[in-house]
């Protein structure tokens, strides 16, 4: 046998067996409302299922600020709806709440969504306050001084510096990972 019909073979078997849930990921569909969201009864109507991304999401987010070591531990520690398993999510998840149609102040999240608090403008009483949310993702150029960010007034994705404050919206699910 030669082998590119071995390697054809072995695809064959491998797209064969993969899980079919692997082979339609729910990245792969953009869901309008109002079907998009579903509040979760399970976890006491305090988490969100997004349908387009399959994550779940803190119906509330926080509505204090935390420099980024700070959020990162607040979703390690959190229990929400009876469950924990939270975390900080990735830049590509958060900025996936994002609906770029929605003009400033925001928030920037699709027509109907069920979250309430979500942050859209700085604290006038508080000069190290900002409206960034934190993400999981570092900068991968400064790493330990800079992570990635998304803002909900403008829906812009940015990096700032993790000393600065910023919100918390912590996340379940997904295969986001945290960085330094």
């Amino acid at each position: 046998m030669n082998r590119p019909f071995i390697l054809l073979m072995v695809l064959t078997v491998f797209v064969a067996l993969a899980p079919s849930s692997a082979l339609s990921d729910p990245w792969d569909k953009q869901i309008n409302r109002p079907n998009r969201f579903t509040v979760l009864s399970d976890f006491g109507g305090a988490a969100v299922l997004d349908r387009e991304t399959g994550l779940v999401w803190e119906q509330s987010p926080e509505t204090l600020q935390f420099q980024w070591t700070q959020a990162q531990a607040l979703c390690n520690l959190k229990n929400v709806g009876n469950r924990k398993g939270w975390r900080l999510p990735t830049v590509q998840e958060l900025a996936s709440l994002v609906d770029p149609t929605v003009p400033s102040p925001g928030p920037t999240l699709p027509p109907g969504h069920p979250f309430a608090n979500v942050r859209v403008t700085n604290d006038p009483t508080n000069p190290l306050s900002s409206s960034v949310y934190w993400s999981a993702t570092t900068w991968a150029t400064d790493p330990a001084t800079v992570a990635w960010e998304v803002e909900f007034q403008t829906g812009v994705v940015a990096n700032t510096s993790k000393s600065v404050f910023g919100y918390v919206w912590c996340v379940r699910g997904g295969s986001g990972t945290d960085i330094q």
